[in-house]
Parts: C-alpha cells; structure tokens; sequence
C-alpha cells in the first residue's frame, strides 16, 4: 500500500489535478510501474480516506472512473481488484447490437475507427431475444463507462434500459420510448419506407405482383411491414407477404422486397440460374444498404439510413457526452434491379 501512496502523493502538489485525479493517476502510475498487478487488491475507501485524507465521495469517484476504464473491478463483499494493465484505454464501451450483419459491422467498424484506441468496446449481441437482452444488461451493468444498445421495440425493454443513467446511455438503430433525458440516434421506419415506395411506384407496377419477405417474432422492424400493407392498398398493387423465399419459386412480373440479406441471396441466385434479368423480368428491391448490393448484378435498389452517418453521431456522443436525440435520414438508392 505504501508504494500505492508513494505515487498519489507525488501527484499532490500539481495544481492542475483535482483530488479524485490524484487517486486515478496514481492507481494508473501504480499499475504502469508493476506495484498493481492484475489480480492485486487495491485498498478499500474507508482505507484509502484514513491514509490519504480526502472525503469518501473523492475515492468513490475515482474509483468509479477506473471502472468505468477498465481497470479495476468490484467484487461484493470482497472490495477492489485490478483486471487490466491496459492503462491507455480512456472508456471501456459496451455495444450491443441484435447481430452481426453487414450493415451493423458497417456501424461498428465506423464506430470503431472515430472512437481510437483509447477507448475499449466490448460487442454483444441480443439476436432479438428478450431474455438473452435482459440476461446481456444485467451481465454488463456498473462494468462500462458507456452503453451503446439497439434495443428490441418492447416496453419491458424500456424499463431495462431505465438501470443506465442517461448521461451513459445512448439507444441506436431502432427508436424506443424513454424518459425525456435519454439520448437516441435512430432511424424512422413507417413513414420513410411509404414514401420511399410512393417514390419507386411507377417502377413497381410495371410488374404484376409485389412480394414482401417478413417473418413474424424477427429482428425484421414491424413498421416496415405497416408500410406495404399501406402502400399496396393505397395504390391498388398487387401485395403478397411471405415468410421466406422457396427456392425455384421465381416468377417473372414479379418485384421482391427483402428485409433479409438471406432472402435477398436466394432469390438472386435463382435469378441468376433462370437467367432473369434484374429490372426487366423481375424486380428486387433490399432493405439496408452496403457495398455488395451497389456492385451486385449491376446493382441492388436499396431503402437504407446512412450507418456510417450514426456511427460517427454514436462516437461522438461516447468522446463527448453531449445529449443528443436525432432520428437518421432514410434515403432510396435506385439502381439497375428495379
């Protein structure tokens, strides 16, 4: 403990470090130097406020912040234990996301470039289960100075989210509704893809037929499905909606609206195998955009947020901690397939 001291003392007569500083730098220098090691138990608050002096609420909060960077961790009944040696890390970040498809590795690696190595970002996955979210938030809970989540649209899901304090929580991808003080960068779903629709309605009934691909109790957001019944009504189209995509089941006339990329790849490669020409035969039409779909059979038509855009906005609230609530642009890329 003495050496432990020894470096929180040498910080003491630096104006420019506040007292909870002190402490955080020290533990850091402690760790840097070898006298903590991995495992090692730091002195506990009542401990540390008998031999340095300070309040209680200055080593609650310094080491709160080391948590909160990865350093050190609370055992209940134990006290506090150093986990990492990795003291340039700045923010340990927690991302949970309903799975790794490619437009969501698109926002994570956006994500992790603005962000820099100082900040640590842990990755879990929900796959749209509420149990396993619950299970997810209740395992990461008081071990992260930030939560980034995309949550399932659910009300017992907002009261989950409600054990973040709001200046550490930010709610991406699908909007959800939380107390005013919650931040959220999220897309709009209903609206957008009607209009998106109205937009690509000319295209659309050159065909005879239009099929939706979406399965019930999916990560598939339900506005979208709202939107079609909307659209085909209002515009006396022809509308079909599909669990899945049989395989061999291609008929021409037809445009095909995919949520899935799963779906999306079936139906090209049986369109591929029948020799159906995209935008002329037939018509697809993919949710969520990436860079496969702007080269694929030249070119995939897409209603899709900008990803890329949310990243950076989620970064810079993780570096910054200014409140923002933003819903992200939805725009229609129209190529070559419909």
């Amino acid at each position: 403990m003495s050496s432990l001291l020894k470096k929180i003392y040498e910080l003491q007569n630096i104006p420019s470090i506040s007292k909870h500083e002190q402490i955080v730098l020290g533990v850091i220098a402690a760790i840097d130097a070898d006298i903590l090691k991995i495992d090692d138990k730091l002195p506990s608050i009542n401990e540390m406020v008998a031999e340095v002096g300070y309040a209680r609420k200055t080593f609650v909060k310094a080491y709160n912040e080391l948590k909160e960077r990865g350093l050190i961790e609370s055992k209940s009944m134990k006290g506090y234990f150093v986990i990492s040696n990795k003291t340039n890390v700045k923010l340990r970040v927690a991302l949970v996301l309903f799975a790794f498809h490619s437009f969501q590795e698109d926002f994570y690696n956006t994500f992790r470039k603005e962000l820099g190595d100082k900040f640590h970002i842990d990755i879990f996955f929900h796959h749209n289960n509420v149990s396993l979210l619950k299970t997810v938030l209740e395992n990461i809970s008081r071990k992260y100075g930030m939560y980034v989540v995309a949550p399932i649209q659910k009300a017992e899901v907002s009261e989950m989210l409600k054990q973040f304090s709001s200046d550490k929580l930010l709610i991406i991808d699908r909007h959800i509704k939380m107390p005013k003080t919650y931040s959220y960068i999220t897309q709009e779903f209903e609206n957008v893809t009607y209009q998106k629709l109205v937009e690509l309605s000319s295209g659309i009934k050159k065909h005879k037929r239009f099929v939706l691909f979406y399965k019930d109790n999916s990560d598939y957001p339900s506005d979208i499905l709202k939107a079609f019944n909307r659209f085909v009504d209002e515009y006396d189209i022809d509308g079909t909606v599909l669990d899945s995509y049989e395989p061999n089941t291609l008929k021409r006339n037809t445009v095909y609206f995919s949520i899935s990329d799963t779906q999306l790849w079936k139906v090209l490669k049986d369109a591929r195998n029948m020799e159906y020409r995209l935008g002329k035969d037939i018509g697809i039409l993919a949710h969520d955009d990436n860079i496969i779909k702007e080269i694929a059979f030249g070119g995939i038509s897409t209603i899709s947020t900008d990803f890329t855009y949310m990243a950076k906005k989620a970064a810079l609230f993780v570096k910054e901690g200014n409140p923002i609530q933003e819903t992200v642009p939805t725009y229609l890329r129209q190529r070559n397939s419909l």
